[in-house]
């Protein structure tokens, strides 16, 4: 294990669940390291990586969060109902993502929430609006970054063998 602490400007991958504290059902968790320097890139909210500070690799942080300050209250004004027809087949299903635009030109992507035979039910608020959630982060790595990832400011993207990976159930 390595004794780096996490600090600005140290490479730095980890995995994560939020749970939602009331229910402790999982409400999102990564399956596949997140990398990113610390200070300089955002994988997560400032005030997540904030509190990794001092952490070592190999280190579980259990970090109760308040979304409100995150993501702001929710706001019902973005929760509507529009007809069926008026939206393709293929975005007709709940946990769907559709990009739209606010009155002030914003794009927002709102989530479906509920189907039925005439409407569906959008919602532009983040998911976790609303909740008390407590982020569980399992810190894998803590270096410096290469040469190529402190000049593109992050980590080289690469993409997960999935062919070689096993699934574990």
């Amino acid at each position: 294990m390595s004794n780096i602490i996490i600090e600005d400007g140290k490479f730095v991958e980890l995995i994560y669940k939020v749970i939602d504290k009331k229910t402790n059902d999982v409400l999102s968790e990564v399956e596949f390291p997140l990398g990113y320097i610390q200070g300089i890139s955002e994988i997560l909210s400032p005030e997540v990586t904030a509190s990794l500070v001092g952490q070592a690799q190999g280190d579980i942080v259990e970090l109760p969060v308040d979304v409100d300050q995150i993501y702001g209250p929710r706001d019902e004004s973005l929760v509507t109902t529009m007809p069926i027809d008026g939206l393709d087949e293929d975005l007709r299903k709940v946990g769907t993502m559709i990009p739209m635009e606010n009155k002030k030109g914003e794009r927002i992507n709102f989530t479906v929430t509920r189907i039925n035979e005439n409407s569906v039910t959008v919602d532009g608020n983040n998911p976790l609006c609303g909740r008390e959630v407590i982020f569980i982060l399992e810190i894998i790595t803590v270096r410096e970054p290469t040469n190529e990832e402190a000049r593109l400011g992050g980590p080289i993207d690469e993409t997960p063998d999935i062919a070689n990976t096993q699934s574990i159930h």
